[in-house]
């Protein structure tokens, strides 16, 4: 059984910063890519950022490029989501996962899920 636990997320002025954590349980992180997905109150969940096993490749949704980066450190089990120039419109809760394929924005390719963290950005 593969946990993820997500942390980092909090309140922020917009044009702020946050650095959302994911910690993996289990001995074969770097086998999997990963991804972070986010869900707004009445809206259904989406695609914000994956990675793939080997830190290699990654995979952006176009309402975050250029402001968020996805990163990852095996020798931690850890992937993050660092986020820059945050908007109102990017108040979510956070969800990262991890792929049974690969670095994909599809969430039904994801099997395991963290709890969330909450990101609230203020205008």
């Amino acid at each position: 059984q593969v946990q993820l636990v997500e942390s980092g997320g909090g309140l922020v002025q917009a044009g702020g910063s946050l650095r959302l954590s994911c910690a993996a349980s289990g001995r074969t992180f770097s086998s999997y890519a990963m991804g972070w997905f986010r869900q707004a109150p009445g809206k259904e969940r989406e695609f914000v950022a994956a990675i793939s096993g080997n830190g290699g490749s990654t995979n952006y949704a176009d309402s975050v490029k250029g402001r968020f980066t996805i990163s990852r450190d095996n020798a931690k089990n850890t992937v993050y989501l660092q986020m820059n120039s945050l908007k109102p419109e990017d108040t979510a809760e956070y969800y990262c996962a991890r792929s049974r394929t690969y670095y994909s924005i599809n969430p039904n390719l994801y099997d395991y899920w963290g709890q969330g963290t909450q990101v609230t950005v203020s205008s």
